[in-house]
């Protein structure tokens, strides 16, 4: 998952009004109705069971009555079921699930109420389990008894408590209210069938299951009171994550990307893989953007002069004693600055010197 664009469009949003689908469930009348109800339930079914009513012998029938030896044939199907209510694999499909909605959504507020709400069944469900220390069917000893403070962890159940929170916060964290609807329906049939699961393999007592439904139900309907808390959980962890992201050079205005699948040459060093020129002037560079001359110009280039001696009108051919040479590349002296050079622009052009004049004769008189 990429927390830099998280960061960067949650900084783009700062103090703007939440979309749609951020819609942050509020703590109605009606949930709080139902959260003392189920709170009220889930303390009664403690007592009953401190107590040894009759919810223990029902307790005790369900058991002997072994539901996995009456239907053996849903045995195979059932044991894959119930992990539905286990929390690792559960946990792992729910937080896939919630981690592609906060991609999606750019927050981190999914992530963290699903992590605020299995933190709160394990403290809650936890204290209980191992305050009581019942033991579970396969390990009773004493019929009829509640099987308390023996070193156990069955009570309340934990699977069925975790299907409760686990699916039920998807429908929490659902968009619209339909879906919410939808939602809440399909998350109360897996909790149900993983509870009843638990009763037909022998694992947990019908007391167990029952308390496991209100333990689930009362940490799913006292979310809305932990918003707050992790709305500054989010800020917390944005601020971190936007102090954390290295920082990049900024280009100054108007100046052009540089593009990094380009390689550009040192200065002074040409592209041309058959060596290295030096670095033309700035006076060259003029001259080269010169317009180039007519065809009527009758100025030569200054870089090819001839060097061929004049021919003497009175010996009537070359001088002997100097060699023709064809044609030479004129160019400026190079420096180490390059300061002192003279553009081919500027140096004068070479003219033939004047043909030498016979030497003069005196005539007879």
């Amino acid at each position: 998952m990429r927390t830099d664009r998280i960061v960067a469009h949650s900084e783009q949003e700062r103090g703007q009004e939440r979309p749609n689908d951020r819609e942050v469930p509020g703590m109605s009348r009606t949930r709080r109705v139902l959260f003392g109800t189920t709170l009220v339930a889930y303390a009664a079914i403690v007592v009953a069971v401190l107590a040894s009513t009759p919810l223990v012998s029902l307790d005790w029938q369900v058991m002997l009555f072994r539901p996995y030896k009456q239907w053996p044939q849903y045995h195979a199907f059932l044991d894959y079921f119930v992990v539905l209510g286990q929390r690792g694999p559960t946990a792992v499909m729910v937080a896939a699930w919630l981690g592609w909605r906060t991609w999606k959504q750019r927050s981190l507020r999914p992530l963290l109420i699903l992590g605020t709400s299995l933190l709160l069944l394990n403290v809650t469900v936890g204290s209980v389990k191992y305050g009581l220390g019942r033991l579970g069917p396969h390990y009773a000893t004493t019929i009829g008894s509640a099987e308390l403070f023996r070193g156990g962890d069955i009570f309340p159940s934990g699977h069925t408590a975790n299907a409760v929170v686990t699916w039920g916060v998807l429908a929490y964290l659902a968009t619209t209210p339909l879906a919410r609807r939808i939602g809440s329906v399909v998350s109360a049939m897996l909790a149900m069938g993983v509870g009843m699961t638990t009763i037909y393999l022998g694992t947990h007592w019908v007391s167990d299951v029952l308390s496991g439904w209100c333990a689930g139900l009362v940490v799913l309907l006292a979310l809305p009171w932990f918003e707050p808390l992790v709305a500054r959980a989010e800020e917390w962890l944005l601020g971190l994550l936007a102090r954390l992201r290295p920082r990049t050079a900024v280009a100054p205005a108007g100046a052009p990307a540089a593009d990094p699948g380009i390689l550009v040459p040192p200065r002074g060093v040409s592209e041309d893989p058959g060596g290295v020129r030096e670095p033309v002037p700035a006076a060259v560079a003029a001259t080269a953007a010169a317009p180039a001359p007519t065809a009527s110009s009758t100025v030569r280039p200054p870089s090819i002069v001839p060097l061929v001696p004049p021919v003497s009108p009175a010996r009537g051919g070359t001088h002997h004693g100097v060699r023709g040479y064809g044609q030479r590349y004129d160019r400026a002296a190079v420096t180490a600055s390059g300061a002192n050079r003279r553009a081919h622009g500027e140096r004068p052009v070479r003219q033939t010197p004047p043909p030498v004049q016979a030497a003069r004769r005196g005539t007879p008189g």
